[in-house]
């Protein structure tokens, strides 16, 4: 199976992003015509799920000769122990070392959010085939747009469903979902009549959900607009400011009390807004008929998880910084990779 086109930026290609020290490193190297041999071994420095091996394997595929070079690791989505090994890579060390700052980075960032969408999928419930609650990823819009994609890659490889960008979704090989902004119903100045404009336009195959909070009590609005599309209606989402409180459990409830009064029964309900696992695991815990999250900053506000790189032979001989042990580091779990 190929990896994602993750479009490597020449950038980074070039080692523009690599620290200085590299640079400077592979200039004294090369003045003393030395290039060793190294095997060098990446780590996380807390637990998680690993995500960015798929983003590495193409850099590495594109900046190493294929003579004398092997790289070992474990796969995409595995749950990862702290300092375990998920990288192993032999080759020169010309030009390997000058993407060791690259290297880190993608797996930190990717792990972090692949590992806050884990923890949100969990609070759901598990996966949607073992009986959880899906979660689509809303977070493009809190990271900057060089990397919205990779954060929605990462979130649907920590377990959501999909995600709103399509970059992210095409690296996921899922469909992109979203509902509507609150900016087109502002625009239109009423909820149905852009719910109306919205179904008249819109391919069949988009799912026609409607956002209830702009103007109105959110049961009055999901009534009025289930009334308008009727059977064309898939669902509405609940995204209630903060300074009206946020969704509620028990308004949740009385919006599905509502529309199943009326005979909408088919209507789903959707949540989103400041999301985190206590508040899904709420949610849940007051049996909430919803059927979907959207959740956004918890996931692409993750911290990163931390990576580290060590160098364990030169040239065939075992050798280590202090506090670390020589020698290759034992994982059966590592499949070769390139």
């Amino acid at each position: 199976m190929s990896s994602p086109d993750f479009g490597i930026s020449p950038s980074i290609i070039h080692g523009d992003t690599a620290d200085v020290y590299f640079h400077r490193s592979m200039e004294v190297l090369r003045q003393e015509n030395m290039n060793p041999t190294v095997v060098m071994e990446f780590f996380a420095n807390r637990p998680g799920v690993l995500c960015g091996i798929e983003e590495v394997k193409v850099l590495l595929h594109k900046v190493l000769p294929e003579e004398n070079t092997e790289v070992w690791a474990l796969e995409e989505g595995n749950t990862i122990d702290r300092k375990e090994v998920v990288l192993r890579v032999k080759a020169r060390y010309v030009p390997l070392g000058l993407y060791e700052t690259a290297i880190c980075g993608m797996l930190a960032s990717s792990t972090g959010w692949a590992t806050a969408a884990a923890e949100i999928v969990d609070s759901a419930g598990g996966p949607p085939e073992k009986g959880g609650i899906p979660v689509v990823s809303f977070g493009a819009r809190h990271v900057h747009p060089n990397v919205a994609a990779i954060a929605d890659y990462a979130a649907v490889t920590g377990g959501c469903v999909s995600c709103s960008t399509n970059l992210g979704a095409k690296l996921a090989e899922v469909s992109a979902t979203g509902t509507m902004p609150h900016a087109l119903v502002l625009i239109f100045g009423d909820t149905v009549r852009a719910m109306q404009s919205f179904d008249k336009h819109m391919p069949f195959e988009v799912a026609r959900t409607a956002l209830v909070d702009t103007f109105k009590d959110e049961a009055e609005e999901s009534l009025l607009v289930a009334r308008a599309l009727r059977d064309r209606l898939r669902g509405i989402r609940l995204d209630t400011a903060a300074e009206r409180g946020g969704v509620t459990p028990e308004l949740v409830h009385e919006i599905r009390a509502r529309l199943d009064m009326e005979g909408f029964h088919h209507v789903n309900i959707w949540v989103s807004g400041g999301l985190t696992p206590e508040r899904i695991a709420r949610f849940r815990e007051l049996e909430s008929p919803i059927t979907g999250f959207g959740v956004g900053s918890y996931i692409s506000g993750a911290p990163p998880n931390d990576f580290t790189a060590d160098i364990h032979e030169v040239d065939g001989r075992p050798i280590a910084k202090r506090g670390r042990i020589p020698g290759i580091t034992p994982n059966p779990r590592l499949n070769r990779v390139l």
